[in-house]
């Protein structure tokens, strides 16, 4: 099987296509952990504060609904960066 075949092989795109949305929510999950905890988490402690607790929450709410902002924008304004995609959006519960 030649390169191009495999390039042309629909499962295989579906399968990578698959792994690079992972990969992606992956790498926004380790940002986002990093960038809450740094922000809200003062001194490590055997037991979570109400108070840190409440600052995580928020944090990541406040990311979950900029990055669903940004997301919607680009797709209405393709012209900004944006292509229309498939990606879904975070469900905040």
């Amino acid at each position: 099987m030649s390169l191009e075949d495999i390039a042309k092989d629909p499962q295989l795109q579906s399968f990578i296509e698959i792994e690079t949305q992972r990969q992606r929510f992956q790498q926004l999950v380790h940002g986002l952990n990093s960038q809450c905890w740094d922000l809200c988490v003062d001194k490590p402690s055997a037991r979570l504060e109400s108070r840190t607790e409440t600052c995580l929450v928020n944090c990541v709410q406040r990311f979950i609904d900029t990055t669903n902002f940004v997301v919607n924008r680009l797709e209405k304004n393709p012209g900004l960066g944006g292509s229309p995609s498939s990606d879904t959006e975070f469900l905040a519960s």
